[in-house]
């Protein structure tokens, strides 16, 4: 039988090995720690909205799931720029978490200084849902607008001259709207609101007659009959909704808007941890119960995995950015 081979190594040799050898050792009991004391998810807008809800449904099972609190804090403010330039800076040690939403995404192109990048600052852990928009107009006001071609007929009779509203200059549905008009070569007039409450009760009694706008807002009163909804703007049509065409079906092929939401990191956060959560999440959206909640806030449940979200986020960053740059949109 031969005899063992004994390795005697000199003393700056063991020193060199143990050094590289300490990260990983430290950590793999990091991953294996975590996590050992609560978790903040931070939430870039004021409570009751889409973002809001759909954090707190997640956060309420990610904590059963991994036997820690999570704390939801809402941080409002510049479409959500206050609370990711906080996040950005916060330790990247998987106890801070944020759940960006599209606004938030692209406030950099909206805005001159935010404190952060929404690409390079951050660690992409899941998507969570997306938040469809649709195209509706006021019945009374638009009787023969039934559809997407009928209001582009309608618009390109009177140029310049036909109003629309949006939440605000650089929401997503403004952004969607100027997309619109760039793809089918008509022009109509923005004018703007303070949020999509205020929005839709000037579309429902007159003052303007069409808005592009979160189905959470506007479900209700298209279920009622004040507004009609001609189009929607995700690739696929909306279970609500199931009788509205998409934009993509109505003669704008390739064309797709959707809002949507999911959990974020800082940079840098170790990738077991992000992983862990990940994994977490996929199994909270599989879940009827989840998806029934989500969609009772006008959501829909989608995960994608960090690899994914991240192509998400520089895609839209990268697309809708140059909608901003070409139409001179700033929110300052």
């Amino acid at each position: 039988m031969s005899n063992p081979v004994s390795l005697k190594l000199s003393g700056p040799t063991r020193r060199v090995l143990l050094a590289l050898a300490l990260p990983m050792l430290a950590g793999s009991a990091f991953a294996q720690a975590w996590p050992s004391k609560p978790i903040k998810l931070i939430v870039p807008f004021p409570a009751g909205g889409p973002t809001d809800t759909a954090s707190r449904i997640v956060g309420q099972k990610l904590a059963l799931r991994l036997k820690q609190p999570v704390i939801v804090e809402n941080k409002a403010g510049a479409s959500g720029a206050i609370a990711a330039a906080q996040v950005a800076k916060s330790p990247a040690d998987g106890y801070t978490l944020m759940m960006l939403a599209t606004p938030t995404l692209l406030a950099p192109h909206l805005y001159k200084t935010t404190g952060y990048d929404s690409v390079k600052d951050f660690t992409s852990i899941a998507t969570v849902y997306d938040l469809p928009i649709v195209v509706v107009v006021n019945p009374t006001l638009m009787p023969t607008v039934t559809d997407l071609q009928k209001l582009v007929t309608h618009a390109k009779a009177q140029p310049g001259r036909l109003n629309y509203t949006s939440s605000g200059v650089g929401s997503f549905g403004h952004l969607s709207m100027e997309l619109l008009k760039q793809m089918g070569q008509f022009d109509m007039q923005h004018v703007p609101y303070r949020g999509g409450v205020p929005a839709i009760t000037d579309t429902l009694g007159g003052q303007v007659p069409m808005m592009y706008a979160d189905l959470v807002a506007a479900l209700p009163h298209i279920q009622s009959g004040s507004l009609r909804a001609i189009a929607v703007g995700s690739p696929q049509r909306v279970g609500v909704i199931p009788d509205v065409k998409t934009i993509a079906e109505q003669g704008f092929k390739g064309f797709d808007a959707v809002s949507w939401g999911g959990l974020m990191a800082p940079a840098g956060t170790p990738k077991d941890v992000v992983e862990r959560i990940s994994t977490e999440v996929k199994a909270i959206l599989a879940e009827k119960e989840t998806q029934d909640k989500l969609l009772n806030a006008g959501a829909i449940a989608n995960y994608q995995n960090p690899g994914q979200m991240a192509t998400r986020v520089q895609q839209d960053y990268a697309k809708w950015g140059k909608v901003i740059r070409d139409k001179g949109i700033t929110s300052q």
